[in-house]
């Protein structure tokens, strides 16, 4: 059982772009962070990616340059997952959305936390009761879903697993206002809250590009014009990955019907290779790729 104390070091499992961008802000709260990878080059990329997230943050003002020295000077890489996980007062599993993967890790690192140590998982869309399942004490499991990009992105939805105590939820919550983030509190249910609503959108985007109702640059400037989202669906898909999102249409077309089914628009892009960002294109072509979310710590 997860003791209420004061936690300084965050421990983030997996230096893709959620990993990287949830290391930030944990620095940029004050927190010592450890974020791990068995891919020296992709933490080593990351390590870029968090300065820039400072150099953007002192341009627009809202980061002192003392703030990126001494966040710079708080944060450790590491490909080592048992012994990261030693030194940590509160642990976030940012890797990619495969039960399997993300059951093996969750395994490793309990097995090497302290019994204190609250275990986050995030999550877009599985099961957090069923990931907690596989924890020797999935009392202090529990979704932490961020978003992304993760910097600007200022909601984290905190979700309760069947055994998640309310003890558990309260120290999340105070490292996530830590971070700088709001929070809500959901309940285990697939895709949460804003996993199936933004499903719902980007699924229903891309059959109106295939019934050719608009052009895609259309489409999203009507959403950001005229419903005021920040993102278009296909800015926001090409930035997720669209292998991510029919990943998480697949598994909320298996557990809540029909209305999720995936576009085969969008299965098609995915079999083409047209993955978003990170591959260089998507639903829009890209000059240079974005580091890839897909490596595996």
């Amino acid at each position: 059982m997860a003791e209420e104390r004061q936690i300084r070091h965050v421990t983030v499992y997996g230096a893709g772009i959620m990993g990287r961008g949830i290391a930030y802000v944990a620095l940029l709260g004050g927190y010592h962070c450890t974020l791990v990878d068995i891919n020296a080059s992709i933490l080593e990329a990351a390590k870029r990616e968090i300065e820039g997230f400072f150099d953007e943050g002192i341009r627009r003002g809202k980061v002192a340059p003392d703030e990126k020295l001494n966040g710079l000077e708080r944060l450790t890489l590491s490909t080592d997952i048992e012994r990261s996980a030693q030194a940590a007062d509160f642990v976030i599993e940012a890797v990619p959305e495969d039960m399997k993967l993300k059951l093996d890790l969750l395994s490793r690192v309990e097995a090497r936390v302290a019994e204190t140590v609250v275990i986050a998982s995030n999550t877009s869309s599985l099961s957090i009761t069923e990931l907690g399942a596989a924890l020797e004490d999935p009392t202090r499991f529990a979704g932490m879903h961020f978003f992304n990009p993760v910097p600007r992105m200022k909601l984290v939805e905190i979700v309760r697993g069947l055994e998640t105590t309310d003890k558990t939820v309260r120290i999340i919550e105070t490292v996530a206002r830590g971070m700088g983030k709001a929070v809500v509190v959901v309940k285990d249910s697939p895709g949460f809250i804003t996993s199936r609503m933004n499903a719902l959108i980007g699924n229903e985007a891309f059959y109106m590009l295939m019934e050719g109702l608009a052009t895609a640059e259309d489409i999203d400037r009507a959403i950001k014009l005229g419903l005021n989202h920040p993102m278009g669906p296909f800015e926001m898909v090409d930035m997720v990955g669209l292998d991510t999102r029919l990943a998480v249409l697949r598994f909320l077309h298996e557990r809540l019907g029909e209305k999720y089914r995936p576009c085969p628009l969008l299965i098609q892009y995915v079999k083409a290779g047209r993955l978003g960002r990170k591959v260089g294109r998507g639903v829009y072509t890209y000059e240079k790729k974005d580091p890839s979310e897909s490596e595996r710590p």
